[in-house]
Parts: C-alpha cells; sequence; structure tokens
C-alpha cells in the first residue's frame, strides 16, 4: 500500500487545495458492477491497478470529509493526507460481497483516520479516552450553534446543562472543552524571541504514534468488535439485552431502568449481568483460542 500511496494527487499546503481538488476531480465516479470487478482483482490477485483506481474514484469523498474538520486549527492539506490514509485502509479491509458500495464502508475508516489525527495533534488538550469525551470534542461547536450559544468567554449554565446532558459528560467538562476550544490559536512557527532563533515547535515532542501504530490500533478495534459480535450471540435475549444497556452503550441504563422493564427486583437484574458477563468473557476467550490467540488477550476485552 506504500507503493500506492506513494502514486496519488499530493497536496503540500492549502495555498494549493483548489489545485488539487480539480485535479482529483478528473478521477471519475464508479458504477457498482465495475466497483466490484475492480475489488475482485484487488482482493483476489493484489493488482495495483485496481487499487488505484478505487482509491483515486474516491478521493473527492475523502477532501469532502476532511474540509469537514476545518474548524479544528489543523491544515487542510495534512487532513486530507490522513484521509487519505484510511482510504487505503478501507480498501484493504472492504468486503465486496457483502453487497454495499466501498463509499459507505470507507467513510468509517477515513474519519476515523482524521479524527485520531486531530485527537493527537491537539496536545495542549488532555483529552480523555471514553466515547462520550470524544463525541464533546468533536460535537460542542454544532451544539453551540443550535442553541444559539454565542455568548463570548464561558457559555451560559442553561446551554452547559443542556450539551452536558446531552453528551453525557459532566458540566465541567463541557466548561472546560469550550474553554479550549475557545482560546486563541498559537502559531508553532511563530519566534521563541523577536530577536531570537528557532520556533516554538522546535521544543515540542512528537508523541502521536506514526501511521503504522494508528492502524494497527484501529485494525485492533475492527477485530474486537466482530469477536464480541460473535461471542454476544451465546447470550439468551434477555442476557443479551441487559448486557447491551448496561456495558455497551455511552449512557448505561440504571439497574432502576432494567428492573422496571422486566418486572423484577434490582438485585435479580445484576445476577442476570454479573452471568451474562461470565458467559461473553467467556466465549470471547474460546473464539481467542480458535483463531490462534492468547488466552490472555481476552482479558483486554473486558478490562
Amino acid at each position: 500500500m506504500t507503493a500506492l500511496f506513494r502514486t496519488l494527487p499530493k497536496i503540500y499546503s492549502d495555498d494549493g487545495l483548489n489545485k488539487y481538488l480539480q485535479e482529483i476531480r478528473k478521477y471519475p465516479l464508479l458504477e457498482f458492477e465495475y466497483e466490484v470487478d475492480l475489488a475482485k482483482k484487488w482482493h483476489k490477485t493484489k493488482n495495483l491497478k485496481a487499487a488505484h483506481i478505487l482509491v483515486t474514484s474516491h478521493l473527492r469523498l475523502v477532501a469532502k470529509i476532511a474540509i469537514g474538520y476545518k474548524g479544528y486549527g489543523l491544515p487542510i492539506c495534512e487532513l486530507i493526507a490522513e484521509g487519505n490514509i484510511g482510504m487505503l485502509e478501507s480498501i484493504k479491509r472492504f468486503d465486496y460481497k457483502r453487497g454495499f458500495r466501498l463509499a459507505t464502508y470507507a467513510m468509517w475508516w477515513i474519519r476515523a483516520s482524521i479524527q485520531e489525527y486531530i485527537l493527537h495533534s491537539w496536545s495542549l488538550v488532555k483529552m480523555g479516552t471514553t466515547a462520550a469525551q470524544k463525541k464533546l470534542f468533536f460535537n460542542l461547536r454544532k451544539m453551540k450553534t443550535s442553541l444559539k450559544a454565542y455568548e463570548e468567554g464561558d457559555m451560559l449554565p442553561d446551554n452547559v446543562n443542556k450539551i452536558a446532558k446531552n453528551l453525557n459528560v459532566t458540566k465541567k467538562e463541557v466548561t472546560d472543552m469550550n474553554r479550549r476550544l475557545s482560546g486563541p490559536d498559537h502559531s508553532l512557527n511563530a519566534p521563541l524571541k523577536i530577536d531570537g532563533e528557532g520556533e516554538w515547535q522546535d521544543w515540542l515532542v512528537d508523541e502521536k504514534p506514526d501511521q503504522e501504530i494508528l492502524i494497527s490500533n484501529l485494525q485492533e478495534l475492527m477485530q474486537r468488535k466482530d469477536l464480541l459480535s460473535k461471542a454476544i450471540n451465546i447470550l439468551s435475549p434477555r442476557e443479551k439485552f441487559i448486557m447491551t444497556e448496561r456495558r455497551l452503550k455511552d449512557k448505561p441504563k440504571t439497574l432502576e431502568d432494567l428492573s422496571n422493564h422486566y418486572k423484577i427486583s434490582r438485585e435479580r437484574v445484576r445476577q442476570i449481568e454479573v452471568r451474562a458477563f461470565e458467559k461473553l468473557q467467556k466465549s470471547v476467550k474460546n473464539l481467542l483460542v480458535k483463531q490462534n490467540l492468547d488466552r490472555e488477550d481476552a482479558c483486554d476485552y473486558f478490562g
């Protein structure tokens, strides 16, 4: 894939965005049947020409998604480059036999690659790792607009409450994130001193993992989701529902909620949850063994 990446059109600065957009328009969109034929050639023979056509026909999609993230203060050219890497990864994993279009599948990988890059690049923002905190980072501006929260500085308490409730985070997290996103963007190319040499960026340590590590993490995430979707099928409908609502959602339901739903005691709900968790953990371990993976890796799926 490295060789394929080198053949793609390049954008070296935001000044060249219009030229880049004009260049990628020359690549035609694909008919469904032709797309499937190309995907077959790539997966069966690793035909780089077929992969190149698949990727280049979706460069406009990558650019459109990348431009949607321009509000985070990073160069569009870098966001597009990261999106293109996500596009390449989607080609490697695309299963044409499922009958849906490549664009539908690729959008997830493109966004994931761009979002990971943004999160790691915002070194001054101490982001949490929960889905809710990442959702706050990427949705705060949009929610402020929908609430018409145009006030400078801290938001009104009522708006903070609405956003915190909607995104399942604390009011303090909303306020802190708003301050970070509202703060001035200091150029890393600014000199350290008026009459001195060197720039701020010269003193920064690049803690962002290289792309191989990022792709590896994304692959691991997909593998975990696939294993979990298979393992959870051993549970009864009630166990599956309780496990999903209690452990697999950003906004987990309380024991009281599920007690009312099933007309049973909270203690009974807790017992079912514990039993389902144990069954699910055992099922994941068995699947890992079948895939010739280390049994100890199963512990990482549940903490």
